[in-house]
């Protein structure tokens, strides 16, 4: 057995990290030699729920879970920190712009991103799953300045999930034949799900790129599938989100022989995107580092999408300038 490593989850309370904590102690997500301190972190008055949640986990058993602990306060939480999941953040309500969900968001990401430069290990890897996700990441990683910037990402993993899966109904195959998906920008609905790439049992379907499924089912379908889940179960997609957070995590952390979608600091990129935003580019992860897959060209169809998606994180990033200091 490894030494145990620490993992945060921040919003432990709520359905997403319900739907995510029990994978991760069973040893779902870092593997079944890898024991953990699952350290759960939620606002106080959820204190008594999550107290519930401890119970249940104690009563898995699970061989690898070594200790959990259960906090409000974000420096016990983050503490020595290897891998920090934030997923608590506050909901859009009816009629709330989104410049102003990201001005509250942000008052959670600021003081969670100084908690994590200050408590975590330098090498902490963090996902940030609470939405406007790409936004929320910047401010955390902006208010981290001892940390990485490379280790700030948004998650993207769920919308990547969402193109293979449809990618895969549509050619009746499985879904390990399908291969080199790509979702460019923003986890919103101006996302751009690429099948310029996609390869299904080896072989490229870019003529699919130039079909009516794909623009009018397929690139719909991925931008609005939450909608189209609460819609039809009355509640958003906490299960498929946890399942992508869970992923994306293993993937970072053992490596992954496909492509995948990581909202990521742009910085430096070689695609022409603005620099300073979380964007999300086709990438591959390999010895728990990720990096973008740059030999790529778009066509101009596809670049004028990026290009919207771009607009809206640039937008969201200057709305929150007094955040990034």
């Amino acid at each position: 057995m490894n030494k145990p490593v620490n993992v945060s989850i921040t919003g432990a309370a709520g359905n997403i990290a319900y739907s995510a904590i029990f994978r991760i102690a069973s040893g779902q997500m870092l593997g079944n030699d890898q024991p953990i301190n699952l350290k759960l972190i939620d606002i106080e008055p959820a204190m008594n729920a999550l107290k519930g949640v401890k119970f249940e986990l104690e009563d898995c058993a699970f061989p690898l879970l070594n200790s959990i602990t259960v906090t409000h306060d974000l420096g016990e939480g983050f503490g020595d920190c290897d891998y920090a999941l934030l997923i608590g953040a506050k909901p859009r309500s009816k009629g709330m712009e989104r410049k102003d969900l990201l001005k509250d968001n942000g008052k959670i990401f600021q003081p969670q991103g100084k908690a994590l430069n200050n408590n975590a290990k330098s090498s902490v890897k963090v996902l940030v799953v609470g939405n406007p996700a790409n936004t929320n990441a910047l401010i955390a990683m902006h208010n981290a300045p001892n940390i990485d910037p490379h280790q700030f990402t948004s998650m993207m993993r769920l919308d990547h999930d969402r193109s293979k899966a449809q990618v895969a109904l549509k050619y009746k195959v499985q879904i390990n034949d399908v291969k080199k998906i790509i979702v460019w920008g923003n986890h919103s609905n101006t996302q751009v799900p690429d099948l310029s790439k996609t390869e299904v049992k080896g072989e490229e379907i870019k003529e699919v790129m130039n079909t009516d499924w794909y623009v009018n089912e397929f690139m719909p379908r991925i931008q609005k599938r939450g909608a189209e889940i609460i819609e039809a179960r009355g509640l958003s997609s906490a299960a498929s989100a946890a399942n992508a957070a869970v992923s994306h995590m293993r993937d970072w952390a053992a490596g992954s022989s496909d492509w995948l979608s990581i909202g990521q600091i742009s910085n430096n990129n070689t695609f022409g995107i603005t620099n300073n935003i979380m964007f999300s580019f086709p990438s591959r992860c390999s010895g728990g580092v990720f990096e973008i897959v740059n030999e790529l060209e778009m066509s101009d169809s596809i670049e004028s999408l990026i290009k919207k998606t771009e607009s809206e994180l640039v937008q969201e990033r200057d709305s929150v300038l007094e955040l990034l200091k």
